[in-house]
């Protein structure tokens, strides 16, 4: 069998698909994106093809080894994203060649179902109290909310009170046997995480995710030691070697993307990586249905697994959902706040493959907001 076609679609809301093709007619899917930046990583998958077409879908790891370091310069979010892509395809070819799911060739499931939380929102509380109650009554079990929209380099006691008010009124709905997590998205200086976990540690989030920007990762050992509140990173990491030391730090979560950090052959590792430190794997993927489809897989397979971010009814999906690419809604049908192992081979989501084409000559821009405080300065969103 060798790939004989690698095709990207660039689909609204804001992601970007790949297709490959071999000559036995077996397709996999996958989805190498970067948020903002979907067309360079597509430009860096036509790349990348030039080396896969020819070859030998099956042989995972080898590719994985040529695409990360075949090209003398490594890592990096574009070229790990672009891999990351593919690497899903060639797993989800894997599985089909071999009838079997994704999990079941990375060692075999160790549980059935797979514990998925819901977006909430939270940069605005206006409607906050409204959307939790809506998840609770749907049956999900945890939700995670942006702790502040603009943050001062050190909130003000206004600001800190806000973003306390907001978490507990997220937890008087919820109550004490539901979980809330609390994303800081590197919006706060190292002191001012530090104030914010000590007032939001009564409230008891799960986990509280991105305290500082990864650039200052070397400052989260001082945070940890400061707070009992778990802190989760890593969606802006992409490999084992940028989790170590944050692990080392004593993160509690890990927070590889799927289709950021290398796909599934990297985050696979990257669990069992967090798993020695003694750190769980919670999955980052507010995306599409492929990469979704991809942690679900992982997440099944993995011993220190937490729970699983999802898109669905995200506030970033205007022009189409997690559903709109889908043929079978059924792999995302989350009862009781869980995703329910299935056996259908590779990936376990079929792709409407005329809906993708369709959707991808319309294309999108997609691109993040940029924030400013009041006197103009730029401020992280």
């Amino acid at each position: 069998m060798k790939i004989t076609r690698i095709e990207t679609f660039l689909v609204p809301p804001r992601w970007l698909f790949c297709r490959v093709e071999t000559d036995d007619g077996v397709v996999g899917w996958g989805e190498p994106v970067v948020e903002g930046r979907a067309e360079v990583v597509r430009a860096a998958v036509d790349v990348l093809a030039e080396y896969l077409v020819g070859q030998d879908p099956l042989r995972i790891e080898d590719h994985w080894q040529v695409l990360t370091k075949g090209g003398f310069y490594r890592g990096g979010p574009i070229l790990s994203s672009a891999v990351a892509g593919l690497d899903q395809a060639l797993w989800d070819i894997a599985g089909k060649t071999y009838d079997a799911p994704v999990h079941a060739l990375l060692g075999g499931p160790v549980r059935d179902s797979v514990r998925v939380y819901a977006w909430v929102g939270g940069d605005e509380p206006a409607q906050l109290t409204e959307q939790v109650t809506e998840q609770v009554e749907a049956g999900f079990t945890a939700v995670k909310m942006n702790a502040a929209g603009p943050t001062s380099p050190i909130a003000s006691a206004a600001e800190t009170a806000a973003v306390v008010d907001r978490v507990a009124a997220v937890r008087e709905v919820l109550g004490p046997d539901r979980d809330v997590a609390v994303d800081f998205h590197g919006r706060f200086t190292a002191a001012g995480a530090r104030r914010m976990l000590t007032e939001l540690a009564p409230l008891h989030p799960l986990f509280v995710e991105e305290p500082v920007v990864p650039e200052h990762g070397h400052l989260l050992g001082a945070l940890v030691a400061a707070s009992s509140v778990p802190l989760a990173t890593g969606e802006r990491l992409f490999s084992r070697a940028e989790f170590l030391p944050v692990l080392t730090a004593g993160v509690a979560v890990a927070q590889p993307d799927l289709s950021h950090a290398g796909g599934i052959s990297e985050v696979h590792r990257i669990a069992s990586l967090a798993d020695t430190f003694g750190a769980q794997l919670a999955p980052h993927c507010p995306l599409g249905p492929i990469a979704l489809a991809a942690s679900l897989q992982v997440a099944f397979a993995t011993p220190n697994f937490l729970i699983q971010e999802q898109s669905r009814g995200i506030h970033y999906n205007k022009d189409a959902d997690l559903l709109s690419y889908v043929v079978d809604p059924e792999p995302f049908r989350f009862t009781a706040g869980q995703a329910h192992r299935g056996a259908a081979p590779g990936l376990g989501v079929t792709v409407d493959e005329n809906a993708v084409r369709a959707a991808d000559r319309i294309g999108h821009t997609w691109r993040n907001p940029v924030w400013r405080h009041p006197d103009g300065s730029f401020t992280e969103w």
